[in-house]
């Protein structure tokens, strides 16, 4: 009796046991749904990163125009102080303090132009410097979804494949 019963239960394990592999081999619809939704959402990711990418380089090109614009800006100034300075002291040689007087508020007025200048230099500066970053970030991450659509792609072909 109870070698009857070892025997039974040695027949049922064995035939589990074969199923469990037989089910292995097996593709799995679930895996292979999974896959195909991994896939999509990577794709939509990966588009997603492209158009972040292309904002970025548009928001890093209007950043160098505005930092150009801003340097133009300040080398005109640096000018006009000058100029404004040889007025005013060919003003001063000639006894005119009225004109020397306006000669100085143009003076002091490009100066404070160009200490606003500077100030957008540094600013358009770091705005180069962070969008230059998040570049780099979409450009990473645009590379690690690719690389997860081409191992899903990969995992869909071995699910199908039974491999």
């Amino acid at each position: 009796m109870i070698r009857r019963n070892l025997m039974r239960l040695l027949a049922l394990f064995f035939f589990g046991l074969t199923a469990s592999m037989g089910a292995q081999n097996a593709p799995s619809t679930t895996d292979v749904q999974s896959d195909r939704k991994d896939l999509r959402q990577d794709r939509r990711d990966l588009n997603n990163d492209r158009k972040d990418i292309h904002a970025d380089q548009r928001d890093l090109s209007k950043d160098r125009a505005d930092r150009n614009k801003d340097a133009r800006d300040i080398n005109k100034d640096q000018k006009d102080i000058a100029k404004d300075r040889r007025e005013r002291n060919q003003d001063l040689k000639k006894g005119d303090t009225a004109d020397a007087a306006k000669e100085q508020k143009d003076i002091n007025r490009d100066k404070r132009d160009l200490t606003k200048d500077r100030r957008d230099l540094r600013a358009d500066n770091r705005d180069i410097r962070k969008d230059k970053k998040d570049l780099h970030g979409d450009r990473k991450d645009a590379r690690k979804d690719r690389k997860d659509i081409r191992h899903d792609r990969r995992d869909i072909h071995r699910d199908r494949k039974g491999a």
